[in-house]
């Protein structure tokens, strides 16, 4: 069993920046792919970002550039810092792993996620 727990959400204007950071415990867990999804109300969810074992990170389209993802082995903690955020970012993120990365995860290929944390970009 993973157990993945979020913090770091909260609200900003646009063009502001936040760290989220997920602390992730439990079976396997450093040598699954961990990455990042989110969701807005009425909208489905998204994959923003993941990183693999390597170390090799994805991103989507709508936060390259601005979003990056990184993990610390030690702590086995993993951040997604977000850069120049914009009201389209306003979603609950949630952390999530998977058996592997091939590219970007979309949600539904994620194994395991956690609570969730809510960002709000204001304009």
């Amino acid at each position: 069993q993973v157990r993945l727990v979020e913090s770091g959400g909260g609200s900003v204007q646009a063009g502001g920046s936040l760290r989220l950071s997920c602390a992730a415990s439990g079976h396997g867990v450093g040598s699954r792919c961990l990455g990042w999804f989110r969701q807005s109300p009425g909208k489905e969810p998204e994959g923003v970002a993941n990183i693999d074992t390597a170390s090799n990170s994805y991103y989507a389209d709508s936060v390259k550039g601005r979003f990056t993802v990184s993990k610390d082995n030690v702590k086995m903690t993993l951040y997604l810092r977000m850069n120049n955020l914009n009201p389209e970012d306003t979603a609950l993120y949630y952390c999530a792993a998977s058996e592997r990365c091939t590219g970007l995860v979309g949600p539904l290929s994620y194994n395991y996620w956690g609570q969730g944390t809510q960002v709000t970009v204001s304009s």
